[in-house]
């Protein structure tokens, strides 16, 4: 991202098997929907990693996109470009997107650590329990995405309400929380049925209520790589069980 007026954004992103689409990477669409959701006009440039252009071997040696570029300085941490366009696109005229419930944060956090554990295990003897902490870790998830939040708590209200009906991680707009774990889930639901055979459970309706509603928006959806890049991505990652 090159970070010098506001409303004129340069992403970069990792290229995907033709060179020139968008590739598989978590961080850097985690970026795009932030861009996306403030509400600012940006480009994005693709990089072939296998032939590193030499602008980007000067501005960020050794480092792999997503990074910023803001006043010469090169910001390589995701998490810190993520605080960075938090405060300096901030209100009245960019939308705060900070959560309001700290736990929407970590909810999923280990969701992603088990896949990568599950997926990449070629032991057929602990092959099961993997699949076991996986689906534990989802269902914590699960969890939280069913319970109400406070605010949907009515006090004077004698019908309480047991499941949550919130669209999102921490209500019915999307944060910095969702830009986080959406496209680490759309990564799991794809590698884990192309390469296991594996579906997140159907009674997991919170999980799944969480993606239909995801699929819904164009800041997830649009800033998506295809499919078939997660897949070749995975293609030597996720080895055959033995």
């Amino acid at each position: 991202i090159k970070f010098n007026k506001p409303q004129e954004e340069k992403e970069r992103t990792m290229a995907g098997s033709d060179g020139e689409s968008i590739g598989n990477c978590p961080f850097s669409q985690r970026l795009f929907m932030i861009l996306w959701l403030k509400g600012v006009i940006f480009n994005v440039t693709t990089v072939d990693l296998k032939r590193k252009p030499a602008d980007l071997q000067d501005l960020a040696p050794g480092t792999n996109p997503p990074f910023m570029t803001f006043n010469g300085e090169v910001k390589t941490d995701v998490n810190k470009i993520e605080e960075f366009l938090e405060e300096k696109l901030a209100p009245p005229k960019y939308p705060k997107l900070t959560a309001t419930h700290p736990e929407s944060n970590s909810a999923g956090n280990d969701v992603f650590a088990k896949f990568s554990a599950y997926v990449k295990n070629t032991r057929k003897d602990v092959h099961e329990n993997l699949e076991k902490a996986l689906l534990r870790a989802l269902r914590k998830l699960d969890d939280y995405l069913v319970t109400p939040l406070p605010e949907e708590i009515d006090a004077d209200n004698m019908e309480e309400l047991s499941v949550s009906k919130r669209r999102y991680l921490d209500g019915d707009e999307l944060t910095l929380a969702d830009c986080n774990l959406l496209p680490k889930l759309y990564i799991i639901k794809i590698v884990a049925k192309k390469y296991r055979n594996f579906e997140i459970p159907k009674e997991m309706t919170g999980i799944w209520r969480y993606l239909t509603n995801a699929y819904q928006r164009p800041e997830f959806t649009n800033t998506c790589p295809a499919e078939r890049e997660i897949e070749l991505a995975y293609l030597h990652v996720a080895k055959k069980i033995k």
